[in-house]
């Protein structure tokens, strides 16, 4: 009988080896969220500021005489200063709420199989890709 019985796996190394993944994983997404707060930034460090030097004259009399009907037409008269400000906030609140549903909800099953085949990407190419070093030292 002791001949048919499968051999057992040694479980013990499986799960280093299925922890060390998870953790991988979890220094991937950590990459990811550090990689979307450095764009929102740089947003908001090249475009934010010369939206609002456009938008300086209008502002000067927003701080006199605050009317929303004088906010309205100060961006309405300056699309690319509102386009600009429309993309830094519009940038921030989109990653605000993806990152506040990832620590409220957790991962979606769809998102943690996406990182994972990115792992495993980064994990065969080995060395010579870009987030080796962040991921799998």
């Amino acid at each position: 009988m002791d001949q048919l019985e499968e051999p057992s796996i040694n479980t013990k190394n499986a799960n280093g080896i299925n922890s060390s993944f998870n953790q991988q994983v979890e220094r991937l997404h950590q990459v990811t969220v550090y990689g979307r707060w450095f764009f929102v930034t740089c947003l908001w460090l090249t475009i934010a500021p010369f939206a609002l030097w456009n938008l300086r004259s209008e502002i000067v009399i927003l701080q006199q005489y605050f009317t929303w009907v004088s906010l309205r037409y100060g961006l309405f008269y300056h699309p690319l200063s509102s386009l600009g400000l429309a993309v830094c906030i519009g940038t921030t609140v989109s990653t605000i709420v993806w990152q506040s549903r990832s620590i409220l909800l957790g991962f979606p099953q769809r998102e943690k199989q996406r990182l994972e085949k990115q792992v495993l990407k980064i994990r065969q190419q080995g060395p010579t890709h870009p987030l080796w070093k962040w991921i799998c030292h």
